[in-house]
């Protein structure tokens, strides 16, 4: 077969997920489809997966996607004729610690909440399922069915038959040697046999994917790592179709296959392979045994299966994974280059996962959108410096032993650290800040205050599942804005400038909000997708006639730039530019922060002058900096966006004056328990693009009705009118637990009238309100009053304990919004 010049999509790669984008285009309809391998299908990583495929992921469409994946498998030789082995022998996950059983406990009633078939077992009941297991110093486990396991090269053959029989053109032992583009998109690929003009180009390469990345100008942060297994002789004694096993105290993961059993470990510190580029020739190829580095695993497995130590070990496997900064697969759109799309980086569970993440990728290249919320996985979440060698050489050897580490709440990586600082670092570390990191930005997430770190206390996490050693510290700094004053470094967040005579047009074409306001008004507002659902939640602050200035989270700004530079038009009299590092910025916040900040300043804030939702430029010591008075936490107060060169000026400023006023220094943690008393939403947890605006309860911020302007109606107009004609399905509410004790964190089921109806988006504790409190959607009947949705019985389940809880549609804490306008 003679390879083609032109497609309308071109695959690179042939393992598991290449085979699946082909199988899901081709079902789609769409098969003028070219996929590449250089060298032959399976021959990276697939070939030596271990094949375990579960249900249960950390969100519900990961989830949703797993289950998929399994269906998907189970049917798969019934049309193309090839056997992927697939079979459901359920699995067992053993707790050795209290705090391990309480993290099984936690995600056993997640899993409840995402439908997914789960028990909590006790330690006899693990034993009996697997004699093979010993459980002596077990504390508990849990037991998932359906989950099963298969033949990871035979699943992706079978794919690559079914893309084959409808028309998808599959070619082995062909390089890719670059990516064509022009105008910002790509227009196809070259290779060692010659050029191929595409409309779409897909990155499916595995642990090839960050060269061809670079090829395309994509910054994609995955490595290869070494990863380990064992596999047996085989053995009358070891019965057949045992559920596999996870002991992820130990590190490691038993499976039965034909008498024999496979064990292989995610140790602690991996080891990077190939950090120099893959060998040229590699293919199926095996790495050699490092007897020493498995030893320790081996060791433990031995103790926890005794009959390892009795029958022989057949296979000694070391064979190469890719692995991602955050152990999260990469899929979507390249924010750099439009029709380029990823899907890669699957941190071991590409068996699992590519069989739900090809039917979605293949969704979103022919929709033109992601067909649900894939936040979780989004390649728009990358930042470029993710993708250096250094950094994500030096993140891997951490994050393949973090799928099987203790998932504790606010847990920090702890490799590839200190890389971006805002301006005030050195000040707050030297005040005691404990930081945490977000898209690579060090972030004070609490204060130790002075007295401890007299006696010796250091400013660090001590990880758990019940109140944690900074608990009572980030209750003071919550207190203390709720009743004096406290300042956060809110530098991280996004800036972006929008400039130009179509700046207004383009922003309004964007925003479900009216934008079209006089200078120095700012507007909280949302950029909706067709279908009414949410992709960025911002503020916008008119800084001139054709200047504005966007502010999102830290997370979001590589994704909602591309966003704004995406829609607007060509022939747009109209720039954007990410301003992010060119202003530092400080939020004041709390009953005295007029009192704090006014005498530092000669300009007038106060209400009649400064009023809320409003921005000036105005003198602040020696500097001229601009204050927008808005608020996430709640409270009187303003944000101090300060050129950088004046950032230590004006912070030792204001805390030279802070003393008398009981200024606090604030973490992210307080920022957030702050925010969800009032219960405003976050991006990622309570919106996201499968959220609709009104169903997330954000339709006062939506004009429907504001002036056309040149570039049409706001993207998700007409979804936003239909929604309001429908009737809304589901509603955001406010839950407060009326017992104080437990915690919330997110993802805990919501109960209502004794039936799982939800679960928490986000949660943390009221130090105010003195109870947890959380967000998350509950279902409603088109047309019900929300006083009737209140009116039903409110329990959150806990680690399988329900415990009951007060809700409420407006915010629990200051529901009129007096105190912003103090």
């Amino acid at each position: 077969m003679t390879l083609p010049t032109k497609a309308r999509v071109v695959i690179i790669g042939g393992g598991v997920a290449g085979c699946s984008v082909a199988y899901h285009l081709a079902k789609l309809g769409w098969t003028d489809v070219v996929l590449l391998e250089r060298k032959q299908l399976t021959s990276g990583t697939t070939w030596h997966a271990a094949g375990l495929i579960g249900q249960l992921r950390a969100t519900a469409n990961m989830t949703k996607l797993a289950k998929y994946s399994q269906e998907l498998y189970g049917s798969l030789e019934a049309e193309t004729g090839v056997a992927t082995g697939f079979k459901r022998i359920g699995s067992i996950t053993l707790a050795l610690t209290h705090e391990r059983f309480e993290e099984l406990r936690r995600g056993a009633s997640m899993a409840r909440a995402y439908g997914v078939d789960i028990e909590t077992i006790s330690v006899v009941e693990a034993a009996r399922r697997h004699p093979l297991v010993n459980t002596q110093d077990a504390v508990g486990a849990v037991y998932l069915a359906k989950d099963g396991q298969g033949d990871p090269a035979n699943i992706a053959l079978a794919m690559a038959r079914g893309a084959r029989n409808r028309g998808v053109a599959i070619f082995e032992n062909v390089n890719v040697t670059g990516v064509a583009q022009a105008k910002g998109r790509t227009t196809g690929v070259t290779t060692d046999q010659g050029a191929i003009a595409a409309d779409i180009v897909v990155n499916c390469a595995g642990m090839w994917a960050r060269d061809v990345g670079r090829m395309a100008g994509v910054p994609l942060p995955l490595q290869a790592c070494e990863h380990f297994y064992i596999v047996t002789e085989g053995s009358d004694q070891v019965p057949r179709n045992l559920p596999v096993l996870r002991v992820p105290d130990e590190c490691a993961y038993f499976k039965e296959d034909a008498g024999k059993i496979l064990l292989g470990a995610f140790e602690p510190v991996a080891k990077p392979w190939a950090v120099e580029g893959i060998p040229e020739n590699f293919c199926f190829d095996q790495l050699p045994a490092d007897v020493d580095h498995f030893a320790p695993i081996l060791e433990k497995a031995t103790a926890r299966m005794p009959l390892l130590g009795k029958i022989g070990i057949h296979t000694f496997f070391n064979g190469p994974e890719s692995f991602t900064h955050d152990d999260r697969y990469l899929l979507g759109e390249a924010p750099q280059l439009q029709n380029f799309f990823v899907a890669c980086g699957f941190n071991s569970v590409g068996i699992q996962s590519a069989g739900g993440a090809g039917m979605a990728l293949a969704q979103w290249i022919v929709d033109k959108a992601p067909p649900f919320d894939l936040w979780d996985v989004d390649v728009r979440r990358v930042f470029p410096y993710q993708a250096t060698k250094s950094f994500i050489q030096t993140r891997v050897t951490e994050t393949l032993g973090l799928l099987y580490a203790d998932h504790f709440p606010y847990r920090q990586y702890a490799t590839a650290r200190g890389v971006r600082h805002t301006p005030f670092y050195e000040q707050l570390k030297a005040a005691g800040a404990c930081f945490g990191e977000t898209a690579g930005w060090e972030r004070a997430h609490w204060f130790l205050p002075d007295a401890a770190r007299r006696r010796g206390d250091q400013a660090e996490y001590r990880y758990t599942w019940s109140r944690p050693n900074w608990f009572e510290y980030s209750a003071q700094e919550h207190r203390a804005v709720r009743e004096a004053v406290g300042m956060l470094d809110m530098s991280a967040f996004g800036k972006f400038r929008v400039d130009g005579p179509d700046a207004e047009a383009v922003l309004q074409r964007l925003s479900a909000n009216d934008v079209s306001v006089p200078v120095g008004r700012l507007v909280y507002t949302q950029w909706l997708n067709e279908r009414g659902g949410v992709e960025a939640d911002l503020t916008i602050t008119r800084l001139g006639e054709t200047s504005f200035l966007v502010v999102t989270s830290a997370a979001c700004s590589v994704r909602d730039f591309a966003w704004l530079q995406r829609h607007i038009p060509d022939g747009a009299r109209c720039v954007a530019l990410d301003v992010t590092s060119g202003e530092a910025c400080l939020a004041v916040m709390g009953p005295r922060a007029r009192d704090l900040l006014q005498p530092l300043t000669t300009s007038d804030l106060s209400n009649a002058a400064f009023p809320f939702g409003t921005a000036q430029t105005i003198e602040l010591g020696m500097a001229h900096i601009r204050a927008h008075r808005v608020t996430y936490v709640g409270e009187l107060g303003w944000e101090l966006y300060v050129p950088t060169e004046f950032a230590r000026h004006v912070f030792e400023t204001i805390m030279a004056a802070g003393t008398a006023h009981g200024l606090r220094l604030v973490g992210m943690h307080a920022m957030d328990s702050l925010r969800l008393e009032k219960a405003y939403r976050h991006f990622g947890h309570d919106i996201g693009d499968e959220d609709n605006v009104l169903e997330a309860g954000l339709g006062f911020v939506v004009k429907a009705n504001k002036p056309r302007l040149s570039f049409g109606d706001f993207i998700g107009r007409d979804a936003v009118l239909r929604k309001r004609e429908t009737g809304l399905a589901k509603r955001l509410l406010q839950l407060k637990l009326l017992d104080p004790a437990p915690l919330l964190y997110h993802t805990e089921p919501i109960v209502m009238d004794g039936k799982v109806s939800g679960y928490l988006t986000s949660g943390a504790y009221g130090h105010t309100l003195g109870a947890a409190i959380g967000l998350g959607y509950v279902p409603c009947q088109p047309g019900e009053a929300p006083e009737a949705v209140l009116e039903h019985r409110f329990e959150v389940e806990v680690a399988g304990e329900r415990f009951a809880a007060a809700a409420s549609a407006k915010p629990m804490y200051d529901p009129a919004g007096a105190r912003l306008r103090l």
